[in-house]
């Protein structure tokens, strides 16, 4: 008992080191772009002066650097939400189609991956079934850094794509669809009340590629919560411990997210929205072919290049749906 005290409490200081450590990051990069722009300045004049066109170019690239990073500082002012400066939780589902809808959950968990490698945030699998013959039929995701929530909280929804399916040998065009769900991390603020009398927990093996590789252990673990019939489970750890703290972790969240959103349809009832606020509504649609476009249908951002949109660039969709929230919320 004094051992799990223990931990807890050393869990407690690091996240209290860093919260710290993000407002000092804040404040470190506020400083550092008004230093910045002013250097920008004196090399403007000295440019002039000297009607140097070498300086000028310079100077034009460090004003779009600068641009740039004030963008993201403005974002991560309009994180105002709760839970939007912690962890996420991110679980993908394949929709109707078989073996393409796998394929294109595994192109998204790609795609989110390097959107969190290039904020140099860190990446955890909670839960993975692979799929049939390829792809991935359902994943679960942890994204662990400042303000992963309340970044990846705009990718809630339905997905869509439109293709030439590689496994379609008459080179047919397909639609598919994959579901994201996007749940905030409970941390030791929270008080998520968890009666064990409410829930059911099952043990079974582990899905693997068969043959040696088949776990002969009930390793993973089932949570059923029985008041709101939530159900997770996580087999991707080697024991039904770590196992069963995942699942425990995903059902929290789970509860958190039930919350907010009744929450969400509260305020909406209130400020008379007519929008569908349902989570499962289609958000974006990325097109392959007849043409390169990806679209998000709740902002009307786009992007022409699909294929860097794939390799994790994704700020911009993110950007708007923040943006266009902050002004609905304002309006109301």
């Amino acid at each position: 008992m004094l051992e799990t005290g223990f931990w807890e409490d050393q869990e407690k200081a690091q996240k209290i080191v860093q919260r710290v450590a993000n407002l000092k990051d804040r404040v470190s990069v506020f400083r550092e772009l008004t230093r910045d722009f002013e250097d920008l300045e004196v090399l403007a004049e000295l440019g002039e002066e000297e009607e140097d066109e070498a300086v000028a170019a310079e100077v034009k690239d460090g004003l779009a650097s600068v641009s740039r990073r004030v963008t993201e500082l403005e974002l991560a002012v309009l994180l105002s939400g709760q839970y939007d400066r912690g962890n996420a939780i991110i679980a993908l589902h394949a929709g109707a189609g078989g073996t393409e809808a796998q394929d294109w959950v595994e192109m998204l968990i790609r795609m989110y991956t390097r959107w969190a490698e290039r904020h140099k945030f860190k990446i955890g699998v909670l839960d993975m079934l692979p799929g049939d013959e390829a792809g991935i039929k359902s994943a679960t995701l942890e994204i662990r850094g400042p303000n992963a929530y309340g970044y990846l909280r705009s990718e809630k929804g339905v997905h869509r794509l439109v293709r030439i399916s590689p496994f379609d040998a008459a080179g047919r065009r397909h639609t598919s669809f994959a579901s994201l769900d996007v749940l905030p991390e409970a941390d030791e603020d929270v008080d998520v009340r968890i009666s064990q009398e409410d829930l059911k927990i099952d043990t079974f093996r582990s899905s693997g590629a068969g043959g040696q590789h088949i776990n002969k252990t009930e390793s993973a673990v089932r949570i059923t919560h029985i008041p709101t019939g939530i159900v997770v489970s996580c087999q991707n750890e080697r024991s039904q411990i770590s196992n069963r703290l995942a699942a425990m972790k995903m059902l929290q969240a789970k509860l958190i997210d039930l919350e907010l959103r009744k929450k969400e349809a509260e305020l909406a009832a209130l400020r008379g929205d007519q929008q569908d606020i349902a989570w499962g509504s289609q958000i974006r649609s990325y097109i392959f072919h007849p043409y390169s476009l990806v679209k998000d249908h709740r902002t009307g951002e786009e992007a022409g290049n699909v294929n860097a949109v794939m390799d994790g660039e994704i700020d911009s969709f993110i950007a708007a749906y923040l943006k266009e929230k902050a002004r609905v919320q304002g309006r109301g």
